[in-house]
């Protein structure tokens, strides 16, 4: 079996505008189209469009599916509509968290997920293991595509193109595009991962392409920008969201996390709930907190935080340089017992290099979804 990278529905047009490459979650994916400070602020200021086409699709089907997801997921689907869309996550008995998701309600008999793509395999399994024999869960990864149209001018975007724009946020519809005299099938859904305005359309595979080259026109002609995985994760660092593998893993759980309100305790059942009740009850040992860098320096992913008398009380989970504040910043997990408080001063090893940082509570930046 080859351990190459796979190519999304539109790795030749990556190819043609200029894509810098690398491989993330096992795919070849575009980091960067101009530089990644530029995409970040035509995203940040005017609008850009991401290919995360790489992201998992799953489909749960069959009589009370919707019942049976909520049963298994975190968050309480209930709490939410069809036509509508729930972060939440799955996570294993000991309260791990296996993935964080996007779960689209269809219908009360079909639920449509949104994994991250090195882990669509293992939500899938741990669905279908826990699954009644009239329930399917389905992987759907090479399905659909999944373009993401993110900044204050993205609606703009949208209504030059004909697609809807006026749901309400984490709602979504399924439109018709029409491209070259065909009509094409396009779940709009009102979310995304940058902290601005956006949208997130899923176009089956095979016209992931051309619709890439409508919406980027669209883009263009608004003064926007395509984006790459390097502005996604400056952009995405700035509002403190989580990353799995990072701020989310098997060893990380919701409540460190800081994703206990996509958590419904009320709930008699989901996977990992007794673990998570319990953790709740006695307080997590660790938090991800924010440091922002005092100075020069770039705190990075897997640099210890020390207190101000010399002790390791912490990790960084992910860092960068905001283009937005124009510092270093990271994201941290860091020991409750210090009682560390926002505003205090730690430090990070950097390389052998310590570098004063403020803790404070995430985002790092003043944006908006509306």
């Amino acid at each position: 079996m080859s351990d190459a990278p796979l190519h999304g529905p539109i790795h030749a047009v990556h190819e043609r505008i200029g894509a810098a490459f690398a491989e993330f979650g096992g795919w070849l994916m575009p980091v960067s189209y101009s530089g990644t400070v530029a995409e970040h602020a035509a995203v940040r200021e005017v609008v850009g469009v991401f290919d995360v086409s790489h992201l998992g699709k799953a489909s749960v089907t069959g009589p009370g599916a919707a019942e049976f997801v909520n049963r298994c997921l975190t968050n309480d689907l209930r709490k939410i509509e069809p036509g509508r869309a729930q972060y939440t996550l799955c996570t294993d008995e000991s309260g791990g968290v296996i993935d964080d998701l996007i779960a689209y309600w269809v219908s009360d008999d079909e639920v449509f997920l949104v994994p991250n793509a090195a882990n669509t395999a293992a939500v899938v399994a741990a669905l279908a293991a826990a699954a009644p024999a009239d329930i399917s869960v389905r992987d759907r990864h090479r399905e659909y595509g999944v373009l993401a149209v993110q900044g204050p001018r993205s609606a703009e975007v949208l209504t030059a193109i004909g697609l809807p724009t006026e749901m309400g946020y984490m709602s979504y519809v399924d439109a018709e595009l029409a491209i070259g005299g065909r009509s094409r099938t396009i779940r709009v859904c009102r979310t995304g991962y940058t902290g601005e305005r956006g949208f997130e359309l899923l176009p089956a595979w095979d016209d992931t392409a051309e619709v890439f080259e409508v919406v980027l026109a669209a883009v263009t002609e608004a003064g926007g920008l395509p984006a790459g995985l390097g502005a996604r994760d400056t952009l995405r660092t700035e509002m403190g969201y989580p990353l799995h593998g990072h701020e989310l893993s098997l060893d990380i759980s919701p409540l460190q996390a800081r994703c206990g309100w996509a958590v419904g305790w009320k709930k008699d059942e989901f996977f990992g709930r007794d673990a998570l009740l319990a953790e709740k009850e006695s307080g997590p040992t660790r938090r991800l907190r924010g440091l922002k860098a005092v100075g020069r320096g770039v705190p990075r992913a897997d640099c210890v935080v020390r207190d101000a008398a010399g002790t390791a009380i912490g990790l960084c989970t992910s860092g960068t340089f905001s283009p937005t504040l124009k510092q270093g910043i990271a994201l941290a997990l860091i020991d409750t017992a210090p009682g560390v408080a926002d505003g205090d001063r730690v430090v990070v090893d950097v390389r052998g290099r310590d570098l004063e940082c403020e803790v404070v509570a995430p985002p790092f930046v003043e944006t908006s979804t509306s």
